[in-house]
């Protein structure tokens, strides 16, 4: 299973000369294994999935986290869509006021878009899921609501080689005086827990953060928190606030490790950066 991150900021992307490093492009994650290719969440960093006009994958599954601007934006510029060769699944959260077709096409419509749904010359199916558990090709993927403003999910992608969650929108430290004495009540602990990689939500620090109670989001202190409590073997940090320079980020890194001690390795998501498990 190889996993290649292709955005990793939050909110909007930022082309803050100050951001070459760790990247300005908005969530995008691209998991491929037995020539099965899934990509987790549509931000701007789907432009840099390498698709030719000859990509060998025939079919294409992009699950959404949920439908916040950072998430989908890239969606009207992702060549597939518009090729009829291609079947491309797209899987989200469902919603008790509007289906998830309804939903985006929103996205996919004036003012926002020249593009409409019926544009899309692709073999085009949505998925609504919830608490759900599904098969695409070689992979078994979990998804469970997280704590995060509208109908947002996690997933985690299980494969022969190894599993990983991906949670970039999360703010799990809303009951952490209390709810972390027991798992079961912990937003995302089904699919984080004992995982081999967790790329999860860190977008404040702890001082940012107390004005920013209830925006879904989590400090860097509490994605570390997170991880440990649920035995995460790797964690990588994400969602980085699109304010925030490379140096500001090594910074808030640097104090990170001054201040923590955990036994798991972590680091901060670079845009670019692929694993192989």
């Amino acid at each position: 299973m190889n996993i290649t991150l292709w955005g990793v900021r939050g909110s909007i992307p930022t082309f803050n000369p100050g951001t070459q490093l760790y990247g300005g492009n908005t969530s995008c994650v691209e998991v491929e294994a037995d020539g099965t290719l899934l990509i987790l969440d549509a931000g701007s960093g789907i432009q840099h999935v390498n698709f030719s006009d000859n990509i060998h994958y025939d079919r294409i599954d992009i699950l959404l986290t949920h439908l916040h601007i950072d998430h989908i934006q890239g969606l009207g510029f992702f060549k597939p869509l518009f090729n009829p060769a291609k079947e491309v699944h797209i899987w989200g959260p469902v919603s008790n006021t509007q289906s998830l077709r309804e939903r985006l096409g929103f996205y996919f419509s004036p003012p926002l878009s020249p593009v409409y749904f019926r544009d899309l010359t692709c073999q085009l199916f949505i998925h609504e899921i919830e608490n759900s558990t599904f098969q695409i090709g070689p992979f078994t993927i979990e998804s469970r609501y997280v704590i995060h403003p509208g109908p947002t999910v996690g997933f985690r992608v299980q494969h022969k080689r190894g599993a990983f969650a991906f949670i970039p929108d999360h703010e799990p430290a809303l009951g952490r005086n209390g709810i972390l004495k027991d798992k079961k009540w912990l937003s995302g602990n089904e699919l984080a827990s004992g995982v081999d990689i967790l790329m999860h939500d860190a977008q404040y620090t702890a001082e940012e953060y107390k004005t920013r109670v209830g925006w879904g989001h989590s400090t860097m202190d509490d994605a570390l928190h997170f991880a440990d409590v649920l035995q995460v073997k790797r964690l990588l940090l994400t969602h980085h606030d699109p304010s925030h320079t490379d140096a500001q980020l090594e910074t808030m890194y640097a104090r990170l490790k001054e201040t923590n001690s955990y036994s798991f390795p972590y680091e901060l998501a670079v845009e670019g950066k692929r694993i192989d498990m």
